[in-house]
């Protein structure tokens, strides 16, 4: 592939499929690590761009790519972990209680980062709307183990979320 033909391919990738790289990012960083993790995922897509063969979809390959320099990313930032790990509980206080939509976002992304890689990824994947054929060709899993995967994270993350206050409960 010629550089004009992968300047191309990313153009047109990331027009269509910017929102990926967004999600991947936001499991992985937050505050303006976010900005610095995008840089890194976008120079892994250039990069890995002459190695697509159209084998897999486009997607399926962008995913792999931005997941694969996230964790890359996330693993050389140990100071991320010391602030996980050192962050003040979100429970107790009604000051805690989020005000709008985005910090429940936020709180939500949060949580997610906390979790497990394998786990963060299926959150991830599943709320950019992939199904269970296609994450478990991204894993090497089988269908049935991403479903029961995807819907113990789920249970985790609602008793996690319910205890934190984060929304209210039915």
């Amino acid at each position: 592939m010629n550089r004009d033909d992968q300047h191309e391919c990313f153009e047109r990738w990331m027009t269509d499929h910017i929102a990926i790289l967004y999600r991947v990012v936001n499991g992985f960083a937050e505050g303006s690590d976010r900005n610095d993790l995008m840089q890194e995922v976008l120079l892994a897509v250039w990069k890995a761009i002459p190695s697509f063969r159209g084998q897999a979809q486009a997607t399926t390959f962008l995913y792999r790519v931005s997941h694969n320099a996230a964790l890359t990313w996330h693993r050389t930032r140990r100071n991320y972990l010391k602030r996980v790990e050192q962050a003040e509980p979100l429970a107790g206080a009604e000051s805690s209680l989020p005000d709008s939509t985005d910090e429940r976002l936020e709180q939500l992304y949060a949580a997610i980062r906390r979790l497990p890689e394998l786990d963060r990824s299926i959150v991830l994947l599943s709320l950019d709307g992939l199904s269970y054929q296609e994450m478990a060709g991204i894993h090497g899993l089988s269908e049935s183990n991403v479903g029961v995967r995807l819907n113990r994270i789920k249970q985790r993350l609602a008793k996690t979320l319910n205890q934190k206050e984060i929304y209210e409960p039915r």
